[in-house]
């Protein structure tokens, strides 16, 4: 198969890369048609599943010639063989990154960091590790990327990750292609991206591979599934979903169109796992934007609501009501700036003229009535607007009482204090505070076990593999498959780095492991921040950092003067004189008992038992190790 040929629909640019074939465009056509009805299609679908209770043990044959994982590996390999290899995305949540593998052709499906934890002090992301690809310069085997949605935890890696992989072609939608070339600016030195443009409907053909590009509902315009053909059989990667027949500013959940592609017959669905712990059914964006109408019908004050800066939905919600109800918005954060001008250019975000402020500090010159504040910082990040708002760091806009503020995001795992801590100050600062607790104001993008169990049965696969979320997550959704009827046999639970070799009529999680590490970004180093480096940090912030410097004779060996001492985050020298004199009194009496034999001196053992020696007394004094570090001069 040629590498890179593409098909698009006919209404597309004629600079895209893609033509859509004619069968194709009379899908399209009847999907628009079914669009009006889509609310009927959807209470009959989920009326039908739930009165015949269709289970996949009636709806596929009888799986044969399946393999324990030890008896596979024991097999001598075949080449009709695809295999599915998570660098990142399994066990987590973000950091997603899988490729497919078949022979010498390769697949990247999104390329996204994650957040780093609370136990990483100064680590920016985490990002993939790529080393099975860059082994061998398997790289140049790559054939392209593909992106599902404009999250970070799906494309923020792009700028860490494309350019050592040789810059393969990326096909992104449209709002996608633009949230990745605006952060792209931010790194000058690499070279210029290869981004095509694909849609819902779109094929491209990429070596081994064919993909048909298939809309689904999330919390972000513009989000895509992908239908793959392999030469073992079809692949479904769900990206991030949920059912939405009511969504705000984009189509309902087009349940026709993935009824039709699991009639195609699939071989692996790999299926979004985040909301799989969750009973019932996720809440539709209409009836956020129903809450928040509430909210912003009683408030007297400002409206200062803080949330992603991706979820163009929820800004676009924002917007909406403040029109309506007669209010001018104020923006803050470089990323909700930056995503709010790219949605508006792209025409995903729609205002009326002179609804959003040039200026923020404009806001000052308005009755509160009449001004809406939308932010970044709803995690309650340092450097995020809400936070500098909060604190009376901000030029322009502080908290006055009456003002009403809005967590319109539920809250990271590892977050809770940070926001809660801002929850109290405002509420200190006399503001009134909703969030998500409290009442239905944010709704996640991934679909919970009743539409999970939906997808399983609409795609009837014959294997299912867990994918996006932490492992009880997997767990949960592997379950759940189980459930409609999938022999346990056939679901593919996995780690990142473990390979799963799929075969016309088998599928296996193989013990074949390759390099998944948690590769950190800090500042513009890219890896260079590892295990020790990280321990080392965390000993600075638990304990902090005791200096000691030494003046000592070349000739006599004895320390001149009294040493002198820095102290970091351990003990305020001024109150603890007695504890740094005997400190100043251990060290010397280490020196000079090792300079004592007037033999030639080892000073890096010297410095070793400074260390050592000090370390004990200190500890002893104060249960307490600081990071210690002895500089001993000769003169």
């Amino acid at each position: 198969m040629e590498k890179n040929k593409t098909e698009s629909e006919p209404e597309q640019s004629d600079q895209s890369k893609i033509k859509n074939t004619s069968s194709f465009e009379k899908t399209q056509e009847k999907t628009q048609t079914n669009k009006k009805n889509t609310n009927k299609r959807y209470s009959s679908f989920r009326h039908n599943f739930k009165r015949k209770e269709i289970s996949l043990a009636q709806l596929q044959p009888k799986a044969t010639n399946l393999h324990s994982a030890q008896s596979f590996q024991s097999a001598k390999s075949n080449e009709n063989c695809l295999k599915i290899i998570p660098l990142g995305g399994l066990g987590e949540v973000g950091r997603n990154m899988t490729i497919l593998e078949y022979q010498q052709s390769i697949l990247i499906m999104d390329v996204g960091f994650r957040m780093p934890e609370e136990d990483m002090p100064g680590i920016d992301y985490i990002i993939p590790d790529i080393s099975y690809l860059l082994k061998n310069d398997k790289y140049k085997n790559i054939d392209g990327a593909l992106i599902t949605h404009g999250h970070y935890d799906h494309i923020g890696g792009i700028p860490y990750i494309m350019h050592r992989l040789g810059n393969p072609p990326i096909f992104a939608a449209p709002l996608a292609r633009g949230i990745i070339l605006k952060r792209q600016e931010e790194f000058p030195d690499h070279p210029k991206l290869d981004i095509t443009e694909v849609k819902d409907g779109s094929k491209i053909k990429l070596g081994a591979f064919e993909i048909e590009f298939f809309r689904q509902n999330h919390n972000i315009p513009d989000n895509l599934g992908f239908f793959i053909k392999t030469p073992v059989g079809n692949l479904i990667n769900t990206s991030d979903f949920k059912f939405d027949n009511f969504p705000v500013n984009e189509l309902p959940t087009n349940f026709a169109k993935l009824k039709e592609i699991g009639q195609r017959g699939i071989l692996v669905l790999m299926s979004d796992s985040t909301g799989a712990e969750e009973d019932g059914h996720s809440l539709s964006e209409k009836q956020i934007f129903e809450n928040m109408e509430k909210i912003f019908e009683n408030a007297s004050g400002r409206m200062i609501i803080a949330t992603f800066s991706s979820l163009i939905n929820r800004i676009q919600q924002v917007i909406t009501l403040s029109e309506k109800y007669g209010r001018k918005v104020g923006i803050i954060g470089h990323s909700m700036k930056s995503n709010v001008e790219l949605a508006k250019k792209l025409g995903y975000l729609k205002t009326e003229r002179g609804t959003i402020l040039k200026k923020v500090a404009d806001a000052n010159a308005l009755p509160d009535k009449n001004v809406t504040i939308l932010c970044t910082g709803a995690q309650g990040e340092e450097s995020a607007g809400l936070m500098k708002i909060v604190t009376k760091q901000h030029p322009s806009i502080t908290i006055k009482p009456g003002d009403t503020m809005i967590f319109s995001s539920s809250v990271i795992p590892g977050n809770e204090r940070t926001v809660q801590m801002i929850k109290d100050d405002l509420l200190r600062q006399k503001a009134n505070v909703y969030h998500y607790k409290m009442m239905d104001i944010h709704a996640g993008g991934h679909a919970q076990k009743e539409e999970l169990r939906e997808m399983i049965l609409m795609m009837k696969p014959k294997f299912f593999m867990p994918i996006h979320g932490q492992f009880s997550m997997l767990v949960a959704n592997s379950k759940l498959a189980q459930e409609c009827g999938i022999p346990e046999n056939n679901v593919l639970l996995a780690d990142n780095g473990r390979v799963v070799e799929v075969y016309p009529e088998k599928a296996v999680v193989t013990k074949t492991e390759v390099p998944s590490e948690m590769i950190m970004v800090d500042g513009l180093g890219i890896g260079d921040v590892g295990e020790i480096v990280l321990r080392d940090r965390q000993m600075l912030s638990k304990d902090g950092i005791f200096v000691i410097i030494a003046v000592v004779n070349r000739k006599t060996g004895k320390v001149q003067d009294s040493p002198d001492i820095i102290s970091r985050g351990f003990v305020y020298l001024r109150e603890s004189k007695d504890l740094l004199y005997q400190a100043r009194k251990k060290v010397i009496q280490t020196i000079e008992r090792a300079t004592a034999s007037g033999k030639v001196v080892n000073w890096t053992y010297i410095k070793d038992s400074v260390k050592n020696n000090l370390g004990d007394f200190l500890f002893q004094k104060t249960k307490r190790r600081p990071m210690i570090l002895p500089v001993i001069i000769e003169v």
